[in-house]
């Protein structure tokens, strides 16, 4: 049996967006106080502090991002002036924002840690997760 361990933190950013093509009243220009979750996994711990991955690395890699989104309106904001802001483009867009940021941080345990998962909420009882995996891999429990 392998043990691993998931660390997820979460933050909210304001934001406008219209859904181009939806055709219904989100069609409209309208907001949300966006909840993002970030989910990292690993294996092992670092032997000098028995955790994964220090927590304050993580919260600081996700309000880097979404300090980009906060107090937009996501439809006049790259790549979203291009791309439908969907929730399910959101997570896709902070996913990979957030493995090109875990990759190069210092303190990040390059190799130790991976992205597990994005999951963007406009409201608390819906949300759109988004991850990667190779094509090789099993589905993640």
């Amino acid at each position: 049996m392998t043990a691993f361990w998931r660390l997820a933190v979460r933050d909210e950013f304001s934001a406008a967006h219209a859904l181009r093509g939806y055709g219904g009243k989100c069609e409209g220009l309208h907001g949300h106080n966006f909840a993002v979750e970030l989910t990292v996994e690993g294996s092992g711990l670092a032997a000098d502090t028995g955790m994964l991955l220090d927590f304050s690395i993580l919260k600081s890699l996700l309000k880097e991002i979404l300090a980009g989104l906060d107090h937009r309106v996501l439809n006049e904001t790259p790549p979203f002036d291009a791309l439908n802001p969907s929730s399910e483009n959101l997570a896709r867009h902070v996913w990979r924002a957030a493995a090109e940021r875990l990759a190069t941080h210092p303190g990040s345990r390059a190799g130790a840690v991976r992205l597990h998962s994005v999951s963007v909420a406009e409201k608390g009882a819906q949300n759109a997760t988004y991850m990667e995996m190779p094509e090789t891999a099993e589905p993640r429990p």
